[in-house]
């Protein structure tokens, strides 16, 4: 299957009714076993495991890592929306109760960073685990040093970020610290970020004075980067590294940075833990179409959607923790429950899923954007991610016409337009771009970001002025 299908074809492979029947087939409601019954995308009803989750033991340090982790950047907000996508107040007493919810199921690693939510996720981070009750050695905090703009790259500046990072995180020590975002810029950007400033010699001596237990990369970008992080191993001694990896990239010659295959096999060769970011693929792989939802319920009718994902990457022996931004209860109790403990994936169910899932998923035209966000802000103002992600949502839900002659033409459009509008402010729409093409070299996808833009900003044009 090619990813440029045309619309036609698109509406084709997506026919409602094949997919009702076979959602039909697989059953709406059913026995969960001992934990009550499920609804049809696999979500149970019944008592959450407290006792079951499954730990990965840290080689290093032998810490007992729960390998479900609690990313800390798409948090509720007053408003009901994920911080990743607004600006709005967060809700922190929803944030306390998630985070007491998570450390009482066994979740006891959490990861944030300066960068995200505005600035505001390490100090809710901080206030959420001092409100829990649990004692500072129950649990482990994984941060960042996220220096991302040249204001920040000499070494005072960097020691800044550190130090505010232990104050408003209410501790005094970091237990896996992270440089941010290794390989976006290539080896300039990371010469001129930790290595002639001497930032990443600093950090080391913070390792060895124990204000820092673990220390390691996440990496985005050029994989050129990651090869010599990892060259040079001997020297930096990574206690752990964080990569991006699902079962859709898990195969990816193309692209090897992007490839979980390349990443894993490499740490997994040096005996260094990888944390897994990105294992739904910034959500895509628990929103797919209805004949995708259908084709993973003929297997176990029980599981959710993203459970599939989950289960994939966390049977990876090398792998310490899989993190997931986790804004709603719902999606917290589905993954303890994913975990509590890990059924690991066979072989053949592996093979299943990298082979003709993930092909199924990548028939669909969608854009491979994972909202990371990274090529945020957009200096002209431009809501970058949250256009990809409405096109990404009409695709997979049919609403994408390629003629005035589809079937569904009208319902298309309106909800294309109408979705768009309240999806992304006008001054904030792809007709907006001028193509300066300066996120381009901030995606760790690759996408031709202006191209895209320019492409749905003219098949918007069309559905408004009616000639597609």
């Amino acid at each position: 299957m090619k990813k440029d299908i045309n619309r036609r074809d698109f509406l084709k492979l997506s026919g409602t009714v094949a997919a009702t029947t076979a959602l039909a087939s697989c059953g709406m409601k059913g026995e969960g076993g001992e934990d009550g019954e499920v609804d049809y995308m696999g979500h149970h009803e019944g008592p959450v495991p407290t006792n079951k989750m499954t730990y990965r033991i840290n080689p290093k340090t032998k810490d007992k890592v729960s390998i479900l982790g609690y990313g800390w950047m798409r948090l509720p907000t007053l408003q009901g929306a994920s911080a990743r996508e607004s600006g709005d107040e967060l809700d922190q007493e929803q944030i306390n109760m998630l985070t007491k919810y998570a450390l009482d199921h066994g979740v006891n690693y959490f990861d944030t960073s300066p960068a995200y939510c505005r600035g505001r996720s390490e100090a809710s981070l901080g206030e959420a685990l001092e409100a829990s009750g649990y004692k500072r050695d129950q649990y482990y905090i994984a941060t960042k040093l996220s220096n991302f703009s040249p204001q920040q790259y000499s070494l005072e500046e960097g020691k800044k970020i550190f130090e505010n990072s232990l104050k408003f995180l209410r501790t005094d020590y970091i237990d896996y610290l992270l440089l941010h975002s290794i390989g976006g810029g290539g080896m300039g950007n990371l010469h001129q970020r930790f290595l002639d400033n001497g930032l990443l010699d600093w950090l080391m001596e913070q390792r060895a004075a124990g204000r820092i237990r673990n220390l390691g990369f996440s990496f985005h970008g050029d994989v050129a980067v990651f090869d010599w992080m990892l060259e040079n191993n001997d020297k930096y001694q990574w206690d752990f590294v964080q990569i991006q990896a699902n079962y859709c990239d898990w195969h990816n010659e193309d692209d090897l940075g992007r490839s979980g295959e390349y990443l894993y096999t490499e740490l997994e060769k040096r005996g260094i833990p990888a944390v897994i970011m990105e294992p739904l693929l910034g959500g895509r792989l628990s929103k797919v179409p209805d004949h995708v939802v259908a084709h993973l319920k003929k297997r176990k009718p029980e599981n959710s959607v993203a459970s599939w994902a989950f289960r994939y990457i966390g049977s990876k022996k090398n792998v310490l923790t899989v993190l997931s931004g986790m804004t709603y209860l719902e999606h917290l109790e589905d993954n303890i429950r994913t975990y509590s403990p890990l059924e690991e994936l066979t072989e053949e169910e592996q093979e299943w899923l990298e082979g003709e899932t993930s092909e199924l998923i990548k028939s669909y035209p969608t854009i491979d954007c994972n909202d990371c966000k990274y090529c945020m802000p957009c200096p002209y103002g431009l809501d970058i991610p949250g256009i990809f992600v409405h096109y990404n949502k009409c695709v997979n839900k049919g609403n994408v016409p390629e003629s005035q002659q589809a079937e569904n033409y009208e319902k298309a459009r309106r909800a294309f337009l109408v979705g768009y509008d309240r999806s992304v402010p006008k001054l904030r729409q792809a007709n907006h771009c001028v193509q300066c093409r300066v996120c381009i070299p901030h995606c760790p996808q690759k996408i031709d970001i202006p191209r895209q833009l320019r492409r749905i900003d003219e098949f918007v044009e069309q559905l408004k002025q009616g000639t597609l």
